[in-house]
């Protein structure tokens, strides 16, 4: 059994920044790809970064030069370092690891930012 566990939302003022982290735990040895998703109210879950076992990032266009996400020193955990937040970048964020075809997610962590 597969278990994520985000931690590190919160309430920020526009400009501000927060870390968040996935922390795994389970049978996985390890994951091809970890990525952060985040979901607001009546929308589709979007991609806002992911980083493969090899290292390679990729970003969404909107937070593209003030998020940086990277793998732990620990095996299987991965942070999403956000900077310069923005109001529009209020809403539950989900970590997601990939292996062999298969999804796993945590429960969402919340983060708003305030104008």
């Amino acid at each position: 059994q597969v278990q994520l566990v985000e931690s590190g939302g919160g309430l920020v003022q526009a400009g501000g920044s927060l870390r968040l982290s996935c922390v795994t735990s389970g049978t996985i040895f390890s994951f091809n790809r970890m990525a952060w998703y985040r979901q607001t109210p009546g929308k589709p879950r979007e991609l806002v970064a992911a980083v493969t076992v090899s290292g390679s990032t990729n970003y969404a266009d909107s937070v593209k030069g003030r998020f940086a996400i990277s793998r732990g020193n620990v095996k299987n955990t991965v942070y999403l370092q956000m900077d310069s937040l923005k109001p529009e970048d209020t809403a539950v964020y989900y970590c997601n690891a990939a292996v062999g075809g298969a999804d796993y997610w945590g429960q969402g962590t919340q983060v708003t930012v305030s104008s």
